[in-house]
This record gives structure tokens, C-alpha cells and sequence, in this order.
């Protein structure tokens, strides 16, 4: 594994997130990523060699160890890591694409600014990054539930009893190091967990703080109504049609009828 271009991965994701967006990176990384590579893989590195049967038929081991092992731990656990690192790196790449438009827009145009802030959390990076919040952690949600569906109990007994053919009867097999593999399986359930938790808490802080900025601005306009283009748009119009109309009766050989003070005096007259 290239740890260079790890670092540099790594040192952008931790760039463009929040206070509990580092926290999680580093729960990830650090008693994830690190943990399952240095560790669980030698726990479970012969696992199947390891399982041992008291019988002799040819196959039944094998029949036994696929029956309440489908998938290893190791391999999902690879998989979950994966796919819940993967959007941090789609918010770097989003970056990434606000700063070539930039460039491109300067290099074009020569002044003023598309982006003013490319790495700022506005638009559609801020839902990018909101996205990227519930897919990590729909992801180990969904995983909390496979692991649930493969082991119900989440730990792993010493023991097993299989009569699954070609095995003659009922045999018992036995799992190598089943205390440690617990150790292991329950430390990775509870940093999920906690990392749920943190994307949870991230996006309910998001939500937050555009919420209350949304209501400051309105609030803002709403004081000083002459800051909203809206506002300066619609006076202008409107100063727009009273000097045209005021142009049209100057401007006309004939002017309008004037009424007279007493209405009913007039229509007298005229009767008359």
C-alpha cells in the first residue's frame, strides 16, 4: 500500500470537514483501518484450518465451516471500510472540481470570482458532504444488520454442532480462538456504532447552523429591506412607470379632462 498517497487522501478529506467530521476520520482510521490491518487479519488469517471436527468424513469439516461461517469477518469488515470511506472522498473530489472551474473561470474572464471560497460548505458541496453524512451511515447500519443476519449474536461460541451432510451424525466442531475473535468483533461493533453516532451528531449540526443562518439573513432583510435585490428591483420598476406616464402626458398635445370641484353643479349646467 502506497502510504503517500494515503496521507495526501487523508490530509484533504480532514481539510473540508468539521470538528466532529475529524473525529470520525480519525476514529475510522486510526481504531479501524489501523486495527484491522495489523491485527484482525492475522486472527483470522487460517481460520478455516483451524476449525476442527471430531469425525473423519471426507467433507463434513468443510460443509460445517461454510454452514456457520458464510462470510468471513474479515472480508466484510474489508468491504464496510471500503464503502464508508468512499463518500469523504467524493466531497475531496467535488473541491477538487470547484477549484479546476475557478481556474478555468479566471483564466477566461481574468477577474472576479466564481467560487470565492471553493472549500466552503455552500451549495452543492453542502449537499454533497450531507449526502456523503447519510451514506456513511446507512452503510454501517446496513452492516450492523448483515453481521446481525449471519450471527445472531454477534459473538462466537467455542463450540458448534453441525449435521449437515456428508457428516454420519451429529459431530461437534470446534472454533480456534474464539475469546480473542470476540474481542475483536465487539471492539469493531462499538466503534460503528460510535461512528454512527458522530455522523448523526455532524448532520444534525449542519442542519443547525443553516437553519439559523437562513433566519438571520431574513431576519437582516427584513430590518433593512433595502439590502434585498428583490426589493431594489421592484422600486426601480415602479419609479420606471411613474416617470414614463409622466413623460406621456407632458409630451401629448392634449391633456387630460380635469374634474370639477362640485360634480352635481356641473351636471346641472349642462341639463340645463
Amino acid at each position: 500500500m502506497n502510504w503517500t498517497v494515503f496521507e495526501g487522501l487523508l490530509s484533504g478529506v480532514n481539510k473540508y470537514s468539521t470538528a466532529f467530521g475529524r473525529i470520525w476520520l480519525s476514529l475510522v482510521f486510526v481504531f479501524r483501518v489501523l486495527v484491522y490491518l495489523v491485527t484482525a487479519e492475522r486472527v483470522w488469517g487460517e481460520d478455516q484450518k483451524d476449525f476442527d471436527c471430531n469425525t473423519r468424513q471426507p467433507g463434513c469439516t468443510n460443509v460445517c465451516f461454510d454452514e456457520f461461517f458464510p462470510v468471513s469477518h474479515v472480508r466484510l469488515w474489508a468491504l464496510q471500510l471500503i464503502l464508508v470511506t468512499c463518500p469523504s472522498l467524493l466531497v475531496v473530489m467535488h473541491v477538487a472540481y470547484r477549484k479546476a472551474r475557478e481556474k478555468r473561470y479566471q483564466e477566461e474572464v481574468g477577474k472576479g470570482h466564481l467560487y470565492l471560497y471553493p472549500g466552503k460548505k455552500r451549495g452543492g458541496l453542502w449537499w454533497t458532504y450531507v449526502f456523503s453524512l447519510l451514506f456513511k451511515a446507512s452503510i454501517d447500519v446496513i452492516f450492523l444488520y448483515v453481521f446481525h443476519a449471519f450471527y445472531p449474536r454477534y459473538t462466537l461460541p467455542s463450540v458448534v454442532k453441525c449435521h449437515a451432510t456428508p457428516c454420519p451424525n451429529t459431530v461437534d466442531c470446534f472454533i480456534s480462538k474464539p475469546s480473542e475473535k470476540n474481542i475483536f468483533i465487539v471492539f469493531m461493533l462499538v466503534t460503528a456504532v460510535i461512528c454512527i453516532l458522530l455522523n448523526l451528531v455532524e448532520l444534525a449540526y449542519l442542519v443547525i447552523k443553516r437553519c439559523s443562518e437562513c433566519m438571520a439573513s431574513g431576519r437582516a432583510l427584513t430590518a433593512h429591506p433595502e439590502h434585498d435585490p428583490n426589493w431594489v428591483n421592484s422600486s426601480s420598476k415602479q419609479k420606471d412607470l411613474l416617470s414614463g406616464g409622466d413623460l406621456i402626458f407632458l409630451g401629448s398635445d392634449t391633456h387630460p379632462p380635469l374634474l370639477p370641484d362640485r360634480p352635481r353643479a356641473y351636471v346641472k349646467k349642462t341639463i340645463l
